[in-house]
């Protein structure tokens, strides 16, 4: 480890302490006031706040909610930092003291408990402190810092909406884009890799027609119940049976609703169905699958027509830049201790944060965060149990704050540094194109 590098960003970090406080405070009071996709009002605010307090150029409302905080600090690289905002339609059963109570209405109208249960509250929680940290440390970087508060992770929309209202004419092109997550993990580790870092995911709506007739004459009906129950079954063997061993996907069918009573055979049902890829070639034949089978299915009950397949949402797949990633991972090395820096598998889950990147044809890198409490994970790990942790989306879903809250913290500003870092030290990761690094996760 380079004594030097880690004393300059000890003193860079060292106003975190005191902010911790105010951190926790803000953390606990975002989680207790959850707010649903693209209505994050109430936190766009509070994060306009801390970015006008760190003396950032604030622009609100772009994409809906989103938040934008820009802060110019000398010749250097455009670093882009992302946290995103929303909460889901969950009922929170954490039993913490600071517990989500609240409900509000859901784009279809509908009243919905709502929740952190994905750790959002956290990202907001870091991307807040590591402005400020930064904002006090600006003798120790030379750049420009973008910080953007993003709504509607949950449900693809916010990135799109973001870059749809101008992100990319309105603010500085970054050299780097640059977030993380909260995951299921030991509390203070990081985790992460070269290459896909999160599957694509695509989610459709699959509205099945029949024949509806009393549930005693079901010759009078074509009964779409029967047409739904056979579609799914036939669905899961897409993966059992046409893709390879080698090739990696997942078909979840999340909702089958039909009818209203035991005895009425119903005109339609509805499936709702999720897909997670790594591969656009598996992705298209997966969704060619779907489609194939379920208008076979509709057409061997004689359903009068054919199903309708309606898109609900559509992630990209996320992939960390090799470059980018071999000097983020040099410089968590060179600060973290070894035995917290990991290399990671892909995850299933999926993400709407490499639409910047992407779009915007410059690298990012993301990464993962433990939020567990080290002395739960460890009984976990040891007894083969670690699938019992609630995991994220879970009712019972809650990041033990410390040191989730600074590990959190401390990552954003070391990668930061790790590009726009001004002597002292800082710069402590190699150049992209030092052949002599190895690549590594992140």
């Amino acid at each position: 480890m380079n004594i030097q590098h880690t004393q300059a960003i000890d003193g860079v970090l060292s106003p975190l302490k005191g902010l911790l406080p105010a951190l926790e405070a803000l953390y606990t009071d975002v989680h207790a006031h959850p707010e649903l996709s693209m209505q994050e009002a109430r936190t766009a605010a509070l994060a306009a706040d801390r970015l006008r307090a760190a003396g950032f150029d604030v622009t609100t409302g772009v994409g809906k909610t989103g938040v934008v905080g820009l802060l110019r600090n000398g010749p250097g690289p455009t670093v882009m930092l992302r946290a995103d905002m929303d909460a889901l339609p969950v009922r929170e059963m954490t039993g913490l003291p600071y517990a989500s109570t609240i409900t509000a209405q859901d784009r279809d109208g509908a009243t919905v408990p709502v929740m952190h249960a994905c750790g959002h509250d956290m990202h907001v929680a870091w991307l807040a402190g590591a402005i400020a940290v930064l904002a006090q440390a600006r003798h120790a970087w030379s750049g420009t810092l973008l910080a953007v508060f993003q709504p509607g992770e949950e449900t693809a929309e916010g990135a799109r909406a973001m870059i749809d209202d101008g992100l990319f004419a309105r603010f500085p092109k970054p050299d780097v884009v640059l977030g993380q997550h909260v995951m299921v993990g030991c509390a203070g580790d990081i985790g992460g890799r070269t290459g896909t870092i999160t599957s694509a995911a695509d989610s459709l709506q699959i509205r099945l027609f029949g024949r509806g007739a009393h549930g005693s004459m079901p010759q009078s009906s074509i009964d779409p119940v029967v047409m739904a129950a056979a579609t799914v079954l036939r669905l899961q063997t897409i993966v059992s049976r046409e893709l390879s061993p080698n090739e990696a996907a997942v078909v979840t069918i999340g909702a089958l609703q039909a009818g209203t009573k035991e005895n009425v055979i119903p005109d339609e049902a509805i499936l709702k169905l999720n897909v997670r890829t790594y591969d656009e070639n598996v992705r298209k034949r997966v969704l060619g699958a779907i489609e194939r089978i379920v208008n076979a299915e509709a057409a061997a009950s004689g359903a009068p027509k054919p199903p309708e397949i309606t898109p609900l949402d559509s992630y990209p797949m996320g992939s960390n830049d090799a470059d980018a990633s071999k000097r983020i991972v040099e410089a968590f090395r060179a600060y973290f201790s070894p035995d917290r820096v990991h290399v990671t598998g892909p995850t299933s889950a999926s993400e709407d944060f490499g639409s910047f990147g992407q779009e915007w044809h410059v690298p990012s890198v993301f990464w993962f965060v433990g939020g567990v409490d080290p002395g739960v994970y460890a009984k976990a790990k040891a007894a083969g149990e670690i699938s019992k942790i609630p995991s994220n989306h879970s009712p019972y879903f809650a990041p033990v704050i410390h040191p989730t809250l600074e590990t959190g913290v401390q990552t954003l500003v070391v990668a930061t540094l790790a590009w726009c870092g001004r002597g002292d030290g800082l710069q402590c990761a190699a150049s992209p194109d030092d052949s002599n690094n190895t690549h590594g996760g992140v």
